[in-house]
């Protein structure tokens, strides 16, 4: 009888240790995810106005806009990026403009979707982050190659912490589900 109690006495011992580990894991990966989702909402955000900006634009000199632009920040005319980027907002027509616009709107949603679910932390919003993330790394892999840059460089970093941080999450949270199964039955 006193075996059985003290055995008892450390299985809940046990279990009390293992929740306290759980609970501490877990705040850090609501945290994680906190982050992870307002940067997806914050993508949004910018999607959103690059969308509506491009819109905005349609039917109108797309060259004119762009110069207003670059007195407003005052950015000096005679730079050879001011020259490039001057050349080429004369061939954007009102249909790429369009595409572009509503290209912009679609992904912004695809974030807000995204990043609502893991800020609610919903085991969905993770797995449909893995596979979106999953299936964009190739294309930013070819498009760095293609033509190098330091943000392209950054863009599939981040892209690869976030791809891996999750995958680490849904691992654990696996382990986790395996783990609880066998408390269970030893209660």
């Amino acid at each position: 009888m006193q075996i059985r109690k003290s055995l008892r006495e450390r299985i809940k011992m046990r279990r009390a240790r293992s929740e306290r580990r759980r609970a501490s894991s877990q705040i850090g990966h609501q945290r994680g995810l906190l982050v992870v989702g307002l940067f997806k909402l914050s993508k949004a955000v910018f999607f959103t106005a690059v969308g509506a900006g491009a819109l905005r634009l349609v039917n109108r000199d797309v060259g004119a806009a762009l110069m207003n632009l670059i007195d407003a920040l005052r950015i000096d005319p005679e730079r050879r990026f001011v020259g490039i980027l001057m050349e080429h907002a004369g061939l954007i027509n009102s249909y790429q403009l369009r595409r572009a616009g509503i290209l912009s709107f679609l992904y912004a949603m695809v974030c807000v979707v995204e990043g609502t679910g893991l800020v609610l932390e919903k085991g969905w919003a993770e797995y449909f982050t893995v596979i979106l993330t999953a299936m964009g790394l190739p294309w930013e892999s070819y498009e760095l190659m293609e033509r190098f840059s330091i943000y392209k460089i950054a863009l599939l970093a981040i892209n690869l912490v976030v791809l891996l941080y999750l995958l680490w999450i849904l691992k654990k949270k696996r382990e986790r589900e395996e783990g609880g199964g066998v408390d269970e039955r030893l209660g």
